[in-house]
């Protein structure tokens, strides 16, 4: 059940459908369960993977779960939490940990407070699954955001960076005792980390730059499509829409999830043609040509696409029983066994209907706007006929009082009373109160035993997990015909498909099944023969084998040969079809816009040469440089070892990052901050870090003059955070200055660096910035002098001439080239680095990599600074603002896609502003956030 974008083109689909006759045509076989797992366990028991799911918003545990509680609990909190439970019954998976917020507030149940929850496994039967100490599947509760509060997910935003934090440190820590019970006292690094959701999306991203293993994301439903149906629907207008649903926060979280992941998992294919690909960072014909070109063995020019596989998600049947002989024999014989009481919520829906043996269309789903049940009820009630043969039963979550309710589905749930007194439909029409979650099967059991119909008529399904659900327990389903419902009835053949705008089609289609039994009952039998493509054994098969496929990266001094199939993460698969019709050609615009064939700007890419000798001189001389010194991860331990960076044992570090408008200003500010975090406490305990834009011969030309030593620093992030330095008493490693390079964390952030490929696109970018005003002289050019092999430094004469951040970023994203841009210096240096390099990741590499506490670490900043400054202002850090430094560069971030709001809890009790030059005040900033006694 699983398709990859990469494995052939789009085709005509019409065949693939049956008119519910006996043609299996377009139909899958039968899988049974048993034997994807003895299959799989075969091949793979051997491995002991541990995977990390995200998924932070909503109410998640693994009982009884609230779903319908709030917008946030709904199907994706059902299907992390049963995802995370199948993988843990998997052969080869050791352990399982889903990361969510842990919420600890009076309006919700103390189960949600539990730091740790171990979810029950569902093994299939005659297989065992290897049992350890800490082996299985868990949810992993992090604290993070307001205490004792539920917020919904629109206001975690600015408390990502808190969550990523903490979350690292579970993951090294798990990752420690894993090791020494399976690893051989190496780290068992997690295998890859899934996100769920932007949010968990974002969350993940940062988190495999940090951990340098490989990420999985899956979206659910994505922003761009919701900002266009409600800018279509047009109740608000852009701005308003941002401001309701954080919308371009949740946008560039997507967009760094593809930067940043090696899988997109989609359920269906038209989340993919239709909604992925308004994205700027996936296009689908351009990932089809660049695999293609991997297959060839063609340079793809530093450009990297995250592979879309399609795997629907998987459904528990351990309790349910398919009905494989006479339908109503079967129902008669186990639905209708007199000595079983019927369950309670069966006569809480049948109190309100006047004749209950009538059958009963069924509709579960929340009181949203998308959910369309408004045009559902119109449907029914306009149709005097369909009235007549069946009752509608809406089970639309949970309520005590509609006064209660937020306010959107207040307003459905009151539109849908008024429906039912229009049409004086009461007697024909459930809406029960309250129901657990265990009995929504008892639901779907009355709705088959009455010979209904399941209906979801939402606007558009992302998946439609319901109707999968539905057709277990042998019901029939009407449902919408955008999105993920058109792959489900392709495979299952069990209802109908309706344009969900169109009131009468709805009615026709449930007027069709409940009136003709005998179409009923082949839908019926259909949808319980066909469902078990959906069981989750066989979702987890797919899952594993395509995570198993992405090239092992995890922190290179600690490298482990697990035995994982080396298989390259780019590989375009096994199948290609049509692939010798397919243009090769890479051809891009500099203007910002996605190219449509036939209307394309060359960037003659393929005429290059791409050979080591074309290498520019700058990279040239820094391999030179680096041969011989630091060679790899042995050489580097030897190199960059404790005695190199001794912070491992400080109390505290104090990282000064203030991006001031002159380096004498730069000098003053780490003077002070020098003097005063020193004064009255030992040199052993206090470490200082100086994170900047600058080079590194830059930093040793300001410290030097004003008579600071580097060694006095344990260490330097430089060029933005793509250059990691320590000091040293040597010269050998840097040519005439005393610093030694953490080469490991250039292998730790290279991941989709477009080297060489990035460079000429930049110089041509940059020489078109010129040709549009050439009266202006030379705007943007290329800083050799500047530039690393990590790093593309460029000179910008006039920062109002050139686009702002987004802009460059997006015309990087749409040419496939996955980079972090920082306008430097006020706006007079632009930076291009590695994707997942900043000044924010550099500080949780040397978390991972020599296990300083960021809850110990202090950040100075100045009121504004760079354009990655919001980076360092959020986690579990504590930080100092120094009051009137940096202001001359908010010009860099007037043009945003989303306030800082959005990013920093503006009353988080971690971070202070206080005087720059007063180093009084400076002392009482310190005291204040409880770091030292100064």
């Amino acid at each position: 059940m699983s398709e990859d974008l990469s494995e052939g083109e789009k085709g005509d689909l019409s065949g693939d459908h049956s008119a519910h006759g006996d043609s299996s045509r377009g139909r899958m076989p039968r899988i049974s369960s048993a034997d994807v797992m003895e299959n799989w366990a075969s091949q793979y028991k051997e491995k002991k993977l541990y995977i990390v799911l995200i998924s932070l918003h909503g109410l998640i545990r693994g009982e009884n779960m609230e779903l319908g509680r709030d917008s946030d609990t709904g199907g994706q909190v059902k299907y992390v939490v049963e995802l995370a439970r199948a993988l843990g019954s998997m052969p080869g998976v050791y352990r399982v940990d889903l990361l969510t917020r842990q919420v600890s507030a009076p309006d919700v149940d103390w189960s949600y407070a539990e730091p740790t929850e171990m979810l029950h496994l569902r093994t299939t039967e005659n297989l065992t699954h290897e049992v350890g100490e800490s082996s299985g599947a868990y949810i992993v509760r992090i604290p993070f955001g307001p205490k004792d509060k539920y917020i919904q997910k629109e206001l975690l935003w600015p408390h990502i960076p808190e969550f990523v934090d903490a979350a690292l440190s579970h993951i090294i820590q798990m990752s420690t005792v894993l090791g020494e019970q399976i690893g051989g006292g190496q780290p068992v690094w997690p295998v890859a980390i899934h996100g769920h959701y932007a949010d968990a999306g974002d969350s993940a991203a940062l988190l495999s730059g940090a951990l340098n293993v490989p990420m999985v994301f899956t979206g659910h439903s994505l922003g761009r499509d919701k900002l266009e149906q409600l800018l279509k629907q047009g109740r608000l207008s852009r701005e308003e829409i941002n401001s309701t649903y954080k919308i371009m926060r949740r946008i560039e979280a997507e967009e760094l999830s593809l930067d940043a992941s090696e899988i997109v998992i989609t359920s269906t294919r038209q989340e993919i043609e239709e909604q992925w690909r308004l994205y700027d960072g996936f296009d689908p014909v351009l990932e089809r040509k660049l695999r293609a070109r991997i297959k060839r063995g063609v340079s793809c020019h530093g450009r990297f696409m995250p592979r879309m596989v399609v795997i629907p998600p998987g459904m528990e049947f351990h309790h349910i029983v398919p009905h494989d002989g006479d339908v109503d024999g079967e129902m008669e014989k186990n639905e209708d066994n007199p000595a079983s009481p019927d369950p309670p919520i069966w006569s809480e829906i049948m109190r309100f209907f006047s004749n209950p043996r009538k059958p009963m269309i069924l509709a579960l789903a929340r009181p949203d706007p998308k959910k369309n049940i408004t045009t559902l009820v119109k449907a029914f009630g306009e149709c005097r006929p369909l009235r007549e043969l069946a009752n509608l039963c809406l089970v639309m979550g949970n309520r005590d009082d509609i006064d209660e309710m937020s306010g959107t589905n207040a307003s459905v749930l009151l539109s849908i009373l008024k429906l039912i007194d229009r049409y004086d439909l009461y007697g024909q029409v459930a809406y029960p109160k309250h129901h657990k979650q265990y009995e929504v099967a008892d639901i779907y059991r009355l709705a088959a035993k009455t010979k209904g119909v399941f209906i979801n008529p939402a606007f558009i399904e992302p998946f439609g997990l319901t109707l999968i659900e539905a057709a277990a327990y042998g019901l029939p389903t009407v449902a919408t015909k955008n999105g993920g419902p058109v792959d489900i009835h392709r495979v299952l053949d069990n209802g109908l498909l309706v344009d969900p705008h169109d009131q009468q089609s709805i009615a026709d289609a449930l007027l069709k099944l409940v009136s003709d039994k005998q179409l009923w009952a082949r839908c019926r039998q259909n949808g319980l023969k066909n469902i078990h493509q959906f069981s989750w054994p066989e979702h987890c098969k797919t899952y594993l084998s395509r995570i198993i496929s992405c090239k092992p990266r995890q922190p290179q001094w600690q490298r482990i040969d697990d035995g994982l199939e080396k298989v390259e993460s780019d590989s375009p698969g096994d199948s290609l079809r049509d692939i010798q019709d397919l243009s090769l050609n890479l051809k891009f615009s500099l203007d910002g816009d996605k190219i449509e064939e036939g209307n394309t700007f060359d960037n003659a890419l393929d005429t290059e040469e791409n050979s080591a000798s074309g290498k520019n001189k700058l990279e040239n001389a820094i391999l030179a440089w680096s041969k011989g010194t630091i060679g790899g991860a042995q050489k580097s331990d030897q190199n960059v070892g404790t005695s190199k960076f001794p912070a491992m044992r400080r109390t505290h570090i104090f990282v000064i990052a203030v991006d001031s408008d002159t380096n004498s200003d730069f000098l003053e500010i780490i003077k002070k901050v020098v003097e005063t975090v020193r004064k009255g406490n030992s040199a052993g305990f206090i470490g200082i870090i100086l994170s900047t834009a600058l080079t590194i011969s830059e930093v040793h030309s300001v410290l030097v003059s004003g008579g600071l030593s580097p060694l006095d620093f344990d260490a330097f992030i430089c060029n933005s955070g793509s250059e990691l330095y320590y000091p040293s008493s040597s010269t050998e490693d840097v040519p005439g200055l005393p610093f030694v390079v953490d080469l490991d964390y250039h292998s730790h952030t290279e991941y989709r660096w477009g080297g060489e490929g990035l460079r000429k696109t930049l110089v041509r970018w940059a020489a078109s910035i010129n040709d549009k005003k050439p009266e202006e002289g030379k705007i943007v050019e290329h800083d050799e002098s500047r530039s690393t092999a990590h790093c593309y430094a460029f000179k910008v004469a006039n920062p109002s001439l050139i686009p702002p951040v987004k802009e460059l970023r997006k015309l990087m994203r749409i040419q496939a080239l996955r980079c972090h841009v920082t306008y430097c210096q006020n706006g007079t240096n632009l930076h291009v680095i590695p994707v997942l390099a900043s000044r924010s990741q550099a500080l949780r590499y040397l978390h991972v990599r020599w296990g300083i506490d960021l809850k110990n670490v202090v950040v100075f900043v100045g009121e504004c600074g760079d354009s990655d400054y919001e980076g360092l202002l959020g986690g579990i850090h504590k930080t100092v603002i120094l009051k009137g430094v940096g202001i001359n560069a908010r010009k860099l971030h007037a043009n945003r896609n989303y306030p800082l709001e959005d990013v920093l809890p503006l009353d988080s009790p971690n971070v202070v502003q206080t005087e720059a030059r007063d180093n009084s005040s400076i002392r009482t900033s310190l005291e204040k956030l409880g770091v030292l006694k100064v």
